[in-house]
């Protein structure tokens, strides 16, 4: 992953307009404009099945299933993104608080926020806290 404060170009540069025709006015609010989905009421919350998780802006690979985990905080939880470079980080000083925004590094859709140092037992001790509604899920054949 990127951490940063400047970002590069992405790689699929849109104009609002064709943002708005892509995506449903909810997809748009997050992952245009940096909203949240309201906490245990996106699809992907309790999603067990075994596959990988893709922007639902660009279908850029993400997540895969092995690395998400149940953290009961009301929203997916990942210790780590498919590859360091599929996402930025960067500091996100709204709403009062300091956090660090996760990004897709391909279109810079909002995914959601990473937060460390919180005991889970995760392999990285991260928490990467992502909207269902910027995911979509492709379930690997049995």
């Amino acid at each position: 992953m990127r951490r940063t404060d400047d970002l590069p170009a992405p790689k699929v540069e849109k104009t609002d307009e064709e943002w708005r025709a892509q995506l449903s006015r909810e997809e748009y609010a997050v992952l245009r404009k940096a909203g949240t989905e309201r906490a245990y009421t996106g699809e992907y919350t309790d999603n067990h099945r075994v596959g990988v998780y893709r922007c639902r802006a660009c279908n850029t690979e993400l997540f895969r299933s092995d690395t998400k985990f149940d953290s009961h905080c009301g929203w997916p939880s990942f210790f780590t993104p498919l590859a360091g470079d599929r996402v930025i980080e960067r500091v996100d000083s709204t709403l009062g608080m300091k956090r660090t925004e996760v990004l897709c590094a391909n279109c810079h859709s909002h995914l959601g926020h990473v937060f460390e140092g919180e005991g889970y037992g995760t392999p990285t001790d991260l928490r990467y806290c992502i909207n269902s509604i910027s995911l979509t899920f492709e379930e690997e054949p049995a």
